[in-house]
């Protein structure tokens, strides 16, 4: 599936899908792709003649894409200019890819600030079980048999 959509009602003939179905497809719930569209991350979804939504596999994956750029955290704006630069053809291409190199340097940003996190987590979890191993307080100094108990309790076996 490719992400481009346009905002031209579906393909004669083309199965479309109603919000339900793409709610469960995206995993977003049926309010937060009735936002998407109000807040013009999609374009105007085509309604079948009783009224109800009928997204085109184009709009199922932007919609697709658009959650995976909210899961990481792309700003609102960012997605807005994504979706119209996608309603504006081949001739984004470029911009596009810029849009999405500078959200993935933030990715990046992030991913080593957690790794840091997660690196300091460790090691004090290292700690943590070396005093307990020891029976030693966070001076170093021996604790009594009853600490040495308590220090045990909540430990994953």
């Amino acid at each position: 599936m490719s992400t481009d959509t346009s905002a031209t009602a579906p393909v004669a003939h083309a199965p479309s899908l109603g919000i339900r179905d793409v709610a469960e497809l995206s995993g977003l719930s049926q309010d937060t792709l009735r936002w998407y569209e109000k807040e013009g991350l999609l374009p105007t979804v085509p309604r079948r003649p009783d009224g109800r939504r009928a997204y085109s596999e184009r709009d199922v994956a932007m919609v697709v894409m658009l959650a995976k750029l909210r899961d990481s955290d792309m700003p609102t704006e960012d997605m807005r200019e994504f979706a119209r630069l996608v309603a504006g053809g081949a001739a984004t291409h470029g911009r596009r890819l810029d849009l999405l190199q500078r959200h993935r340097r933030r990715i990046e940003e992030r991913q080593a600030a957690l790794n840091d996190a997660l690196r300091a987590l460790d090691d004090k979890a290292a700690h943590y079980r070396h005093l307990i191993s020891e029976q030693l307080d966070c001076d170093g100094d021996p604790v009594s048999a009853e600490i040495a108990v308590q220090q045990r309790k909540g430990m994953p076996a």
